[in-house]
């Protein structure tokens, strides 16, 4: 079977570093632009040389391919850097965009930093994706990478992020999903919890519920492919009880009852006046 490939823009980009997102699954949610700098590209940066070669293969485009991964040296980097001065470069990694979980941060950060021009050519990511359709709070969310691996570890890291008023996105393999579920149903027995995998793929799934549930179902199906795995903003549930005459009484150790007042106010969100009173009548007592 022939597969008709779209046209690729012919114009040579100007000299920079360019972050070039790849697709995280379908080749088709590959961009004309970035198909485009990466044809125009003097050198492209990547993650693993057989991946992008396969990448470029598949869209017959020939590359200058240069592997740069976390254990880059410096002196690899500034190499790069100074290619980028000159000539159009281009970073991608294994898929999805650089730098989200991937390597490139260092690569970035110093090439901003000796005045290269550092260009977004946006596209597919897996984290917002899932986001996406998990049907969680998006308004406000936590990308937190991946979770460590060693249960004690896991379990301070979710712990650590107890308190977020936000939905939290992790990636997740598929051998360590089941543990990881078993140690946030734990934690948050009640809050809704989605597991996306193999995103934009021909069995793509996105499957909501407790931490519990979905720790059951996928120990009696275990999963396959790559795994986003979401967790809900804390329910009401779990909101802290606040005694605010607690906080009073320890404010006015130090403070007057306008400022302990002001001082619980901002703590709290309780209403600063009701605590003026109440300082008032705790300090008398």
């Amino acid at each position: 079977m022939t597969v008709e490939l779209p046209s690729i823009p012919a114009n040579i980009p100007e000299p920079g570093l360019y972050i070039v997102a790849t697709p995280i699954g379908n080749l088709g949610d590959m961009t004309l632009r970035a198909l485009g700098v990466l044809q125009g590209a003097a050198m492209i940066a990547c993650e693993d040389t057989r991946v992008t070669g396969k990448l470029l293969k598949h869209f017959g485009i020939k590359g200058r391919l240069q592997r740069l991964d976390d254990h880059a040296s410096p002196e690899t980097r500034t190499w790069i850097i100074d290619e980028a001065r000159r000539m159009p470069v281009a970073l991608v990694s294994d898929a999805g965009t650089p730098l989200i979980s991937d390597p490139g941060y260092r690569l970035v950060r110093e090439a901003r930093a000796a005045g290269v021009n550092v260009v977004s050519i946006p596209g597919a990511c897996a984290a917002v994706s899932a986001l996406s359709i998990a049907g969680l709070p998006s308004d406000r969310f936590l990308f937190a990478g991946f979770l460590p691996v060693k249960d004690k570890a896991r379990s301070e890291a979710l712990t650590g992020l107890a308190d977020v008023t936000a939905t939290l996105v992790f990636y997740e393999t598929a051998p360590r999903l089941e543990r990881a579920l078993l140690a946030i149903a734990e934690l948050w027995p009640d809050r809704e919890v989605a597991v996306a995998r193999e995103l934009t793929k021909l069995h793509e799934e996105c499957r909501s519920g407790t931490a519990a549930s979905l720790a059951a179902h996928y120990a009696a199906h275990p999963p396959k492919g790559e795994i986003v795995l979401l967790i809900g903003p804390p329910t009401d549930a779990e909101a802290p009880v606040l005694d605010a005459d607690a906080m009073l009484k320890a404010a006015l150790v130090d403070a007057g009852p306008g400022k302990a007042a002001g001082i619980v106010a901002k703590a709290t969100g309780i209403d600063r006046a009701t605590l003026y009173a109440r300082a008032l009548e705790l300090k008398g007592e």
